[in-house]
């Protein structure tokens, strides 16, 4: 068996961020030695297991939706349709995180496009595959090729109708894109709300999950290293942060060798 890292890498003012991450290290030899002198009034040259030195470690300043990442219902708005509080990352069921995976390629659609039914649809029969409740559905875009450039943010993104498709019709609770966000980029979707006047057109897909819960991974990498479209187990399991709306998570395909 294979493992296939299928997630990008959390970094000090990473340009793909739309709130670039903040990252203090504290090294060996500075802060971390400190720790030790004040918390066993130890000299260095007595620490002689690590030659006079203390532990590394960092501390982090970001937002739970930086790097690769597992959106709760509770990112889309603070009740679901039926009037029930939506479920916050540590409230899911587990079952949901770890099943069989399906690529989609998608790399024909441009930035600012929506991702249709019929894209799905294509995209199915094209790899010969029938959806089944809780598959994880993996969105390859070929955005992750711009993940260190401003260029990063241009993508195309899912419409309300054919995320409602996968969540409502086919069982579907956990979607994955290789891009930002699940959306189209803020651009677009600015663009044509203030040509049209037309809300619909700010966070449909996102805002779909109020309807239909079920939570996005945002920032996958790595799909075309997939050797093939199914036959694959995901697991993307996201950090267990009380009442948060999303989890940061280390999303991995587990690839049986034929």
């Amino acid at each position: 068996m294979r493992l296939i890292d299928l997630s990008v890498t959390i970094e000090q003012d990473a340009v793909s961020e739309l709130f670039p991450p903040k990252i203090d290290v504290r090294e060996h030899d500075g802060a971390g030695l400190e720790i030790f002198k004040d918390a066993f009034g130890v000299r260095p040259e007595d620490l002689v297991y690590s030659a006079g030195l203390g532990p590394r470690d960092e501390i982090f300043t970001f937002m739970s939706h930086t790097g690769t990442h597992v959106d709760a219902p509770l990112h889309y708005g603070p009740r679901s349709a039926d009037g029930t509080p939506a479920a916050s990352i540590d409230e899911l069921p587990l079952e949901w995180f770890h099943s069989d995976g399906v690529v989609l390629d998608l790399r024909h659609k441009r930035p600012g496009e929506f991702i249709e039914i019929t894209d799905l649809e294509r995209a199915l029969a094209a790899v010969e595959y029938e959806l089944k409740p809780l598959d994880i559905v993996l969105l390859h875009t070929g955005t992750d090729r711009k993940l260190r450039s401003a260029d990063y943010f241009e993508q195309p993104g899912m419409s309300r109708e054919s995320t409602l498709w996968l969540v409502q019709e086919h069982g579907i609770k956990v979607i994955g894109i290789d891009a930002f966000g699940f959306d189209r980029p803020f651009r677009a979707m600015r663009e044509d709300y203030q040509r049209t006047g037309d809300g619909r057109f700010i966070w449909p897909a996102h805002f779909a999950g109020i309807e239909a819960p079920y939570c996005q991974i945002e920032k996958l990498a790595n799909l075309d290293a997939l050797p093939r479209p199914h036959g694959f187990k995901v697991s993307c399991f996201p950090v267990k942060v009380k009442r948060a709306s999303a989890g940061f998570a280390r999303v991995v395909a587990f690839v049986d060798d034929e």
